[in-house]
């Protein structure tokens, strides 16, 4: 077995409808991920852009594919073709660099733009202010080619609960800032937030999307 669908099911339950439950399948092998896919599973999630491009012509075409890793411009072009969603923009320059491939493959793509709050300098993203000021300047308003659905962040890899749910309340507030100063007419609908071993934290924050990994697929190769 190489997926755990007992796990997966007890997840799925406990979550409830409103949460969407993306599994992690980075460096995971394809007959892994057809596992999950035959027990219904449609949304995956993946770190690597060279790893995701030799697995998506493996397998079934209508997976939507969540690039959740740390992404670097000069990589967009080869995950515009079929990329659902990018939840790790960091960066008004990968937005711009997103919009511009997905121009090209005559697509609109997905985004959630990437909130940093956690004490690990090598986590990525902008802090609350910094992004509402570029949102409020309304340069994304001209990137027809992306869809702004939401935000996503991650809390620091520590063991102390209050400090992971003080970060995950931080990363919420900030997306009910930017509903009420920026996306008042088309208000964001995605928080994701909680891995493997804080998802339970981040839902009692409001998160409706978590990415969970090692808890399904067992530890990474």
């Amino acid at each position: 077995m190489l997926f755990d669908s007992e796990k997966y099911l007890e997840l799925r339950l406990a979550l409830g409808p409103d949460v969407t439950l993306v599994p992690v399948s980075k460096t995971k092998p394809a007959p892994a991920i057809l596992e999950a896919y035959e027990l219904g599973v449609r949304d995956f999630g993946e770190n690597y852009v060279q790893e995701l491009r030799e697995k998506q012509p493996m397998l079934p075409q209508d997976i939507r594919w969540h690039f959740i890793g740390h992404l670097q411009s000069n990589k967009v072009k080869y995950l515009a073709p079929f990329i659902y969603m990018i939840q790790s923009v960091d960066s008004s320059t990968l937005l711009v660099e997103i919009n511009k491939q997905a121009r090209k493959c005559q697509r609109q793509i997905k985004v959630l733009l990437q909130v940093h709050v956690a004490q690990e300098e090598t986590k990525f993203g902008w802090n609350s202010q910094e992004l509402l000021d570029y949102l409020k300047e309304e340069e994304w308003k001209t990137l027809s080619n992306i869809s702004i659905e939401g935000v996503m962040g991650m809390a620091s890899f520590v063991e102390d609960p209050i400090q992971i749910k003080a970060e995950f309340d931080q990363i919420y507030q900030c997306f009910r800032q930017l509903n009420e100063e920026v996306f008042n007419e088309r208000p964001m609908t995605i928080v994701s937030m909680g891995m493997s071993g804080d998802w339970a934290l981040a839902i009692e924050s409001g998160s409706n999307l978590i990415r969970v990994g090692s808890a399904l697929f067992g530890s990474r190769n």
